[in-house]
């Protein structure tokens, strides 16, 4: 199961690794007057803080509730800690929107990054069964 607090993403088009650093989740309306969940993370390559930035995944409260509402799926920081490695992890690899500090998850996007956590859960379910 990925671990989102600390892991590493790469390569990037260019074959660098990064590390990423989850810094933290809140919701977006406390600091920038949006209804979303907020989730930061650091992230530098080769060990130089020369390229450290940081990287702030967008989830839209209204979307996640809608699918939440639709699937079940219960909305909790480690669910949406994860969406945003997804995110995050995507960007990186594709090289797409590097240049941006502010991510946001399509809808499309929150049910894709579902399945992959969902594959996940159920993987370490059956490794780790008693």
């Amino acid at each position: 199961m990925e671990n989102f607090r600390d892991f590493q993403v790469g390569p990037d088009p260019f074959g660098r690794t990064w590390q990423a650093l989850f810094k933290y989740l809140q919701t977006g309306i406390s600091i920038r007057h949006s209804d979303s969940v907020d989730v930061c993370f650091v992230i530098e390559t080769g060990g130089d803080s020369q390229t450290r930035t940081q990287k702030i995944v967008v989830l839209s409260h209204p979307e996640i509730r809608e699918f939440s509402k639709r699937t079940g799926r219960a909305i909790t920081d480690t669910w949406c800690s994860r969406m945003a490695v997804c995110k995050l992890r995507q960007v990186i690899e594709n090289g797409e929107d590097m240049d941006k500090d502010y991510l946001d998850v399509t809808p499309r996007e929150i049910e894709e990054y579902d399945a992959a956590i969902r594959k996940w859960e159920a993987e370490y379910i059956r490794t780790h069964a008693a």
